[in-house]
């Protein structure tokens, strides 16, 4: 046992806690660029893949964020979102003080096919409602929205700017929620799905599959994508 104590420490791990600690005592703030793999190789006096490893690890861990061919930053405290509820993003980013923006992708009409039939109830070639939309926290994609929405319950849906109010907003006052359901699953994302929220491909990402009904009527069908070192689900409930 007392062997075990005086085991040296690894140098990736040190590696490590230094940068932890610059980010916890407020000196590297969220966004804040960490260096780089060359950078750190020299201030420790390790090997390239001791400063990968250290760098690979923190971002498993949600200490920082890697985007593609610009480098490694300090991630935001991580997002929660609520399992149980259904609430705007914009709200809940607004709620930790952050700035909420969105990109729209795509707001177009398509007929159903058989999976989007089944998911609805409708007939195969039916008329829905499909948006594509990414969230941002603070210029930092945070969810990819992947929406289907039933014409009946939201007839003008495609006529509205939802970079000026959400989906979810929208829908909640014309088809306000009755009913909904979840479903959470762990992914890898896919090489789109990864250049739209700038991480590596086949990062662990965290899909949430939501219905929402008003009423008698299913009113969407989305795809929620979160990078899975950027956001965690919490969700209550009582016996």
């Amino acid at each position: 046992m007392e062997e075990s104590k005086n085991k040296p420490v690894p140098l990736y791990a040190k590696v490590k806690q230094a940068i932890i600690e610059k980010i916890y005592t407020g000196e590297w703030k969220p966004h804040d660029r960490v260096p780089s793999e060359a950078e750190l190789v020299k201030r420790f006096n390790c090997s390239r893949m001791t400063a990968n490893r250290a760098l690979r690890e923190l971002t498993a861990e949600g200490f920082l964020f890697r985007l593609q061919g610009v480098g490694s930053f300090v991630s935001e405290p991580k997002g929660q979102s609520a399992l149980f509820e259904i609430h705007s993003i914009a709200d809940e980013i607004a709620s930790r003080s952050n700035r909420h923006s969105c990109k729209v992708l795509k707001l177009s009409e398509v007929n159903a096919n058989m999976t989007q039939a089944v998911e609805f109830n409708i007939a195969v070639g039916t008329l829905l409602y499909h948006s594509i939309i990414v969230h941002y926290e603070n210029d930092v994609p945070v969810q990819i929205e992947d929406r289907y929405v039933n014409v009946q319950a939201a007839p003008e849906y495609v006529r509205q700017d939802f970079s000026q109010q959400t989906a979810h907003d929208y829908l909640s006052q014309v088809a306000p929620l009755t009913e909904g359901e979840h479903v959470v699953e762990a992914v890898a994302g896919d090489a789109r799905s990864c250049r739209l929220l700038q991480i590596e491909v086949n990062t662990p990402c965290l899909l949430i599959s939501r219905r929402t009904w008003s009423k008698e009527f299913i009113v969407s069908s989305a795809k929620l994508l979160f990078p899975g070192h950027r956001y965690k689900l919490k969700g209550r409930f009582s016996s």
